[in-house]
């Protein structure tokens, strides 16, 4: 097991880095600022996109810096999984940088879905677009009348009707909702109430502006609407697309799924990593340049072994991530399934634990719009929620390890 980058890898690192350092970091407080200005409020239909960041978004695309997730040399950069695992933390240095490389979830999910398992002409319409950069799309999964930590308590309906598929349901946390550019959205729904209870659900493409698709608002995680991707609450009421708009099979919702959360949440947890690295180094920072008492606060109330302890979780929870990637790319996404689930809870966590440290070290600085610690605390704390509660996937790694014993 080498967790050492290709050559490629590396110098796809190294040229990110600089993209990162040059381009993105120094701007980034601006345009946060200005980002917040202007869709700082929840209503959407006003949200607007900074030209400057579509600008870069060109840049970023000239020097072969996008489409990097995507295991395909003519569409994306043809990386593995681990190849790609460095890139993803080095853009989750910012909140920004995912998009600006079309790297951004739930568009990289959703490409690939529609990568693996579209038809060529579900591909020419959707995907194209969307590894251009010129769609962005929706993720519609969870749902706010049931538990959705359990997925198959989804009470959202798929059914025939002739040449035609009905859809009928609640959603809500659809991210990149609100985005000016969302044209698309992946609905997944119960298709076969009598199947197996994995086999009861599907996936359905659904453009937005299909009529019976309402979106009823936007909510705020943590207080911020997360503009200009916002995470909304879409009603779907006798929504009618043709029955080509069925993805791969009837039943295949969570066979699906499995293949795109796999890659996915190392995506999720890399970022984590690279806002963990960030936070830790901003802390070190602010520890140095301010003092009380005397002495630079880094000396002060065991801020020294606070560091020391940063450091340390976030190399534990990227040689596991690592080791995920691995296993992805030579065993399959079934073989790394306590690998996965473990990740999950982890980096959350990790960059919960460490950006709290910075905040705290930062002081009141460190939970307004100066810095980016209240964002990337956002950031760790809803994804100690999406695609599965902690609970979940602790519950998981708990049933694989008692079946790898023989136990149940």
């Amino acid at each position: 097991m080498a967790f050492v980058p290709s050559a490629r890898s590396q110098a796809l690192q190294q040229q990110l880095t600089e993209f990162m350092t040059t381009r993105v970091l120094p701007n980034e407080a601006r345009w946060l600022a200005e980002n917040h200005r202007l869709n700082g409020h929840g209503d959407w239909q006003r949200w607007q996109l900074l030209p400057e960041l579509q600008a870069l978004k060109q840049e970023a695309r000239e020097q072969g810096l996008w489409n990097l997730f995507l295991p395909d040399a003519e569409l994306g950069a043809g990386l593995t999984t681990l190849e790609y695992a460095p890139l993803a933390e080095i853009m989750g240095h910012s909140l920004l940088a995912p998009e600006l490389f079309n790297c951004n979830a739930p568009d990289t999910g959703n490409m690939e879905v529609l990568y693996h398992f579209g038809s060529p002409e579900q591909q020419a319409r959707w995907l194209t677009p969307l590894l251009a950069g010129t769609l962005r799309s929706v993720f519609c999964m969870t749902e706010p009348e049931v538990a959705s930590s359990d997925a198959t308590n989804m009470a959202a309906t798929i059914e025939r009707d002739g040449d035609e598929l009905v859809l009928n349901g609640h959603k809500w946390w659809s991210t990149g909702l609100g985005h000016p550019d969302a044209g698309i959205a992946i609905f997944m729904g119960l298709c076969d109430p009598d199947a197996e209870r994995h086999r009861r659900h599907a996936m359905v493409l659904v453009p937005l502006d299909t009529p019976g698709v309402t979106i009823e608002r936007m909510l705020t995680a943590c207080g911020d609407y997360d503009a200009p991707y916002g995470h909304g609450q879409v009603r779907f009421d006798q929504v009618r697309v043709p029955a080509d708009h069925l993805i791969k099979g009837w039943g295949e919702g969570f066979a699906i799924a499995q293949g795109r959360l796999g890659p996915g949440r190392i995506h999720h947890c890399m970022r984590c990593l690279g806002a963990a690295e960030r936070s830790l180094a901003l802390m070190i920072e602010r520890g140095q340049q301010r003092s009380a008492f005397g002495r630079p606060l880094l000396k002060l109330g065991g801020n020294l072994e606070k560091v020391a302890e940063a450091r340390i979780a976030i190399e534990q929870a990227r040689l596991l991530t690592l080791q995920a990637a691995w296993k992805i790319d030579n065993h399959g996404v079934r073989a790394a399934m306590t690998d996965i689930a473990a990740i999950k809870v982890v980096a959350p966590r990790v960059l919960q634990q460490v950006v709290e440290m910075a905040i705290q070290l930062h002081g009141g600085a460190g939970l307004c719009q100066d810095h980016p610690l209240m964002g990337f605390y956002a950031q760790a704390r809803a994804l100690r929620l999406a695609d599965g509660p902690d609970e979940v996937h602790l519950a998981s790694v708990a049933k694989l390890e008692l079946k790898r014993r023989g136990q149940s």
